[in-house]
């Protein structure tokens, strides 16, 4: 038996891994199933930003590490975490959830150009949509060339959040 197990969900923006992480969670709550939600945006999003990227790699390791620790004292073996890369990010996880044995499951969520743009559409405002939609086009082609081969590719187009989530529950097998 493992100590801890995480569900990686990964995937370009407005493929929609916060979304379905938390409805997730709400399938996870409805089962009576234990456990924790991290939306990996949040751990390492500061302004100003660290002068080079392993700095803000670093940053969100520590993070993480900490918000970990209070879970685990609680008694939780279970994450949900959410971020664009998390599923080429195996060693961040093992040295932030260290101190036993660790269950990684991969989720890489996908959509089309089309569908990334316009949910990216309806979310963004102003002048950042332009570049969400340059680095999302980049990020998903970066995440299927490197993804690990025993990552989950689980698509998007046309399915409702619901029908997604349930797909990801029956792969973590939670």
């Amino acid at each position: 038996m493992t100590d801890y197990e995480a569900l990686l969900i990964g995937g370009r923006s407005g493929v929609g891994k916060s979304t379905v992480g938390w409805e997730i969670s709400g399938l996870l709550e409805e089962a009576g199933v234990p456990h924790c939600v991290l939306d990996g945006d949040c751990l390492g999003h500061v302004s100003p930003a660290p002068p080079d990227d392993p700095h803000r790699a670093a940053l969100t390791e520590r993070n993480l590490a900490a918000v970990w620790a209070n879970f685990a004292a609680l008694g939780h073996r279970r994450l949900i975490y959410t971020n664009t890369a998390s599923v080429l990010e195996d060693g961040l996880f093992r040295r932030a959830l260290g101190g036993g044995s660790l269950r990684l499951v991969r989720v890489l969520l996908t959509a089309s150009d089309e569908t990334a743009a316009a949910r990216l559409a309806r979310r963004e405002s102003g002048g950042g949509l332009t570049s969400h939609i340059r680095r999302g086009h980049a990020a998903a082609r970066r995440l299927d060339a490197e993804a690990p081969a025993d990552t989950v590719r689980v698509a998007t187009d046309g399915r409702r959040v619901r029908e997604i989530a349930r797909e990801v529950v029956k792969v973590v097998g939670w």
